[in-house]
């Protein structure tokens, strides 16, 4: 029987409908702007490409422009100093500054305030030069190329080369007081000796070799590293890895010690010395009153002959020398305005040069603690070395310019550029031991050695081989007196 007080179901809700159209319509909404921003987002893209792109463009065309702006800078300097006219400005310790016009402050290199080799490093193969800080009026941009490696034996200048040993070749200069110098008109370079090799050439860029097609006689192989021998001369050298020196930050610098005993490496707030045979460190060299905010990277070290003492240069813009017995400062330089990328310690143990990236050399006395030379050029100094008689500092640059000094009167000696010259920046120059011949090192691939027109060095021990190091990773020997490569080492993992 129906039961009259169960009731009637209710009809179905429409609320849950029109909830549902409305989520349905808001999702439909919410799709369609969301197309418009990927749109809006690649027409941005796009725009900022053909930005990108100008911007490319008129760093080429900047750069094409700096590079004739250089090059007829070079050639009317040239003319002026053979003609007689003022030379390069030069400080000397104990005269009066300059009462002209002041000198502005020296233009930051490569990125950043003061990282010289960072723009090097960060520029990927292919990408042209790296974003530099932009020229001032009298201080062009420097264009980096990219990564290198080291040219065939066309790129040598062969001029009686006399020989560069495993240990650097530094010497001493003694103290005085030094006139107003006075730049020597640039000297001739002596002709380029007739090729050596006729028929099939010499192979010189080793790296170019695929290492799993050579003879087993042609190459050796480790773990992690291998070298290569040139097939097309005699092989006279066999090389092994000793050791592995770990560190917990970048190397910025090696150096070994006089008597090869021992190699200090430049890093990240510190410098540390390892003993070559063992391979074990020996000690730590950090200054404890520095700020422990940032980094501070170690650009320059350097033993002293007598291997008592270590001289490091960093991006603090200080040159310190450190007792390495007592691990305490002996010495601190101070005066440069720009991170120290050289240092080389005269073989009597009594100077010390330096190049930094604000433009100057100077050379300093241990004994006083005092500047006894400051040399100023156009562009930035990479690398310092002085003769191992210590009559002379040579001095390489970003300008591609090796310069001479004579390190008692301040004058220059030589200047080694022009149509022999290098193509770009010069990072390394090296004394051979008989102190008339040089050796650079430059960012167009090549290693040119130079015969000094008018030194009074001294002949010394022939070295047999001429070492460079490369951006490609490579270590390459280079035999001095033919120009050949005898053999490349690859090991490492990065620049």
């Amino acid at each position: 029987m129906y039961n009259a007080h169960r009731g009637i179901p209710p009809a179905p809700s429409n609320r849950l409908t029109e909830l549902l159209d409305q989520v349905r319509q808001e999702f439909d909404n919410q799709q369609s702007r969301a197309g418009e921003y990927e749109q809006n987002m690649a027409q941005q893209v796009q725009e900022m490409e053909l930005v990108r792109q100008k911007v490319y463009n008129l760093e080429q065309t900047q750069n094409a422009i700096k590079q004739r702006y250089e090059e007829d800078i070079a050639r009317l300097r040239h003319e002026l100093e053979a003609r007689g006219g003022p030379p390069s400005h030069v400080n000397i310790s104990g005269l009066p500054p300059h009462a002209g016009v002041p000198q502005p402050q020296p233009p930051s290199i490569g990125h950043g305030p003061s990282n010289l080799f960072g723009g090097i490093m960060a520029n990927p193969p292919g990408q042209g030069a790296p974003g530099l800080v932009p020229p001032t009026q009298d201080q062009g941009q420097q264009q980096v190329p990219p990564a290198h490696q080291i040219g065939s034996a066309q790129g040598l200048q062969q001029n009686s080369f006399g020989g560069y040993p495993p240990a650097h070749g530094v010497n001493g200069a003694p103290s005085s007081s030094y006139p107003d110098p006075r730049p020597s008109p640039q000297l001739g370079r002596p002709p380029s000796p007739p090729p050596q090799h006729q028929g099939h050439p010499v192979i010189n860029n080793l790296a170019d070799l695929d290492v799993e097609s050579l003879r087993p006689e042609q190459k050796r192989e480790g773990p992690d590293w291998f070298a290569i021998f040139n097939p097309r001369i005699p092989r006279v050298l066999d090389v092994d890895l000793v050791h592995t020196l770990n560190h917990d930050s970048v190397v910025c610098c090696v150096r070994f010690s006089y008597d090869g005993h021992y190699v200090a490496t430049g890093c990240n707030r510190s410098a540390q010395i390892f003993d070559v045979g063992t391979g074990k460190q020996v000690t730590k060299l950090q200054d404890e009153s520095v700020d422990k905010e940032g980094d501070l990277y170690i650009r320059s070290v350097c033993f002293s002959p007598d291997g008592k003492y270590l001289a490091t240069g960093a991006e603090d813009k200080l040159i310190r020398v450190w007792d390495i017995a007592s691990r305490t400062i002996r010495n601190t330089f101070t005066g440069h305005d720009q991170d120290i990328y050289s240092l080389d310690f005269a073989r009597d143990g009594t100077h010390i040069a330096s190049g930094s990236g604000d433009r100057s050399v100077r050379v300093w006395d241990i004994d006083s603690s005092c500047e006894i030379l400051h040399l100023v050029i156009e562009d930035g100094v990479t690398t310092v070395a002085i003769s191992p008689q210590g009559d002379y500092v040579a001095a390489g640059s970003l300008d591609k310019s090796v310069r001479v000094w004579d390190v008692r009167t301040g004058q220059l000696v030589d200047r080694l550029d022009g149509a022999e010259g290098h193509k770009d920046s010069v990072y390394s120059v090296a004394f051979a031991p008989n102190g008339r011949s040089l050796v650079s090192g430059s960012l167009d691939k090549t290693i040119k050695m130079w015969e000094l027109a008018d030194t009074r060095g001294m002949m010394g021990p022939d070295g047999r081989w001429v070492l460079s190091g490369s951006k490609d990773r490579g270590v390459q020997f280079w035999d001095p007196r033919t120009g050949d490569t005898q053999l490349m080492l690859q090991g490492h993992k990065n620049s």
